[in-house]
């Protein structure tokens, strides 16, 4: 007789997972009703309060012609802009820090989002249409990953430390951007500040349509392409041994993140954070890295930097404060808590 094949090791593991697709599923819907929610109060509260059915026929272009003008032109563009941008920027976070294997990547600290201020800040400052402003911002953030990769590939430096130089990277880009305040006109540096520092004011429609379809198309491919994702997880030499070739892939997944993140910054400007704090939350209450986990790192996203906005719209006392301020105040504590963490030397055990 033969003997049968030892099970003990798979029960464990197949009903760690079923716990975490019911985790996840249970988060998701959570998070979904929570934004469903929060978009229905802002659309309804502001300088104009309305009810929110009045607002909610308004936005379908029902009811009160007034009401209709403040919800479809004013209130709806900037709603949708959060949802969007906030998506991208997390699965943008989400997939830096698994490329480059650093809980700290993310596009606001690999320099991606200077990037994408550098090169809008220079359409504005050439006096170019507010259109080119995602076409620019993109430029700036693919200039970026040039010079973060070529640097790299110079010094030969392991992946996992590629986050040093985005640092200095996006200090350059940075002093870059200061410059051309410093240099051009008061009119285009107040227009241009309010912009870098990340503010939601005054989206429109035409914005909408370039860099939010950008940001669905391209989420929706990193969607497609998880399962390389997991396959880079396991090593280049694993990766390449199942046929796939890591560098290639890797410049592949890279660009995605590089277009999201500049697509998000066209429209809400460089938002600190947000694509840095959104994967290391999911990750605490989801578990390790699934399609559903990215997924829930969109809706995480796309429910904070909504949130932040509506806190600036609202309920702070300081009116026109930009959302990247907000951000910045809830990351800056998370940012300091990884990098001390990162800091310890691994703990020993005792024999």
């Amino acid at each position: 007789m033969t003997a049968a094949l030892p099970v003990t090791g798979l029960r464990p593991r197949a009903g760690a997972i079923a716990r975490q697709r019911r985790r996840t599923v249970l988060i998701g819907l959570g998070l979904t009703l929570a934004l469903v929610l929060l978009t229905a109060l802002a659309l309804s509260t502001g300088q104009v309060q309305l009810p929110l059915l009045e607002s909610l026929r308004a936005l379908v272009g029902l009811g009160d012609p007034g009401s209709v003008l403040v919800v479809q032109e004013f209130r709806a563009p900037r709603v949708l802009s959060a949802l969007i941008a906030g998506a991208g920027l997390a699965v943008s976070g989400s997939l830096l820090q698994r490329l480059f294997r650093n809980p700290l990547a993310s596009p606001d600290v690999v320099g991606v989002t200077g990037g994408a201020s550098f090169g809008a800040v220079l359409m504005l400052a050439l006096g170019a249409s507010q259109a080119l402003i995602p076409v620019a911002a993109l430029g700036g953030g693919v200039l970026a990953a040039v010079l973060l990769g070529s640097f790299a590939w110079r010094s030969r430096m392991a992946v996992n430390r590629l986050v040093l130089v985005g640092l200095a990277v996006q200090s350059g880009l940075a002093a870059a951007v200061n410059l051309m305040l410093v240099r051009f006109p008061a009119e285009l540096a107040s227009s241009a500040l309010q912009w870098i520092t990340g503010s939601l004011y005054g989206r429109n429609w035409a914005e909408l349509q370039i860099a939010g379809l950008a940001i669905l198309l391209t989420t929706a491919l990193v969607f497609l392409l998880h399962r390389r994702v997991a396959v880079l997880d396991l090593g280049d030499d694993s990766a390449g041994g199942l046929g796939l070739d890591p560098n290639r892939a890797r410049v592949g997944l890279l660009l995605l993140a590089v277009v999201l993140a500049s697509m998000a910054a066209a429209l809400c400007g460089p938002v600190a954070f947000v694509a840095l704090a959104v994967p290391h939350l999911v990750r605490l209450v989801a578990g390790p890295p699934t399609p559903g986990t990215l997924l829930l790192n969109a809706l995480t996203g796309a429910l904070l930097l909504l949130g932040s906005d509506y806190l600036v719209l609202n309920l702070l006392p300081i009116h026109g404060l930009p959302v990247g301020a907000v951000t910045a105040t809830l990351g800056a504590p998370w940012l300091l808590v990884l990098m001390i963490r990162q800091g310890r030397p691994p703990q020993r055990s005792e024999s």
